[in-house]
């Protein structure tokens, strides 16, 4: 199946390591008849560097493979 990311929207978060990440917010696509797109009704979470962002069902995200916890900024910490 022929995939295709469609960028939503980026945003600031701040990792359980102290630094300051750029998260990008995608959108998955798949071709359906000729040039024609629909959406999977997936999202897919990237750094600005590339790598990927895992995102659980109780919306906690990671940088995969570092174990590093993402924060968006602003976002209120848990009581």
């Amino acid at each position: 199946m022929d995939l295709r990311l469609r960028f939503l929207e980026s945003f600031p978060a701040t990792g359980s390591d102290g630094a300051t990440y750029k998260v990008r917010a995608y959108e998955r696509l798949k071709a359906v008849v000729g040039e024609q797109w629909e959406s999977t009704g997936e999202a897919e979470y990237r750094l600005d560097d590339g790598r990927l962002v895992e995102v659980d069902r109780n919306e906690t995200m990671r940088i995969v493979g570092s174990g590093v916890q993402l924060s968006p900024a602003g976002a209120r910490a848990p009581a």
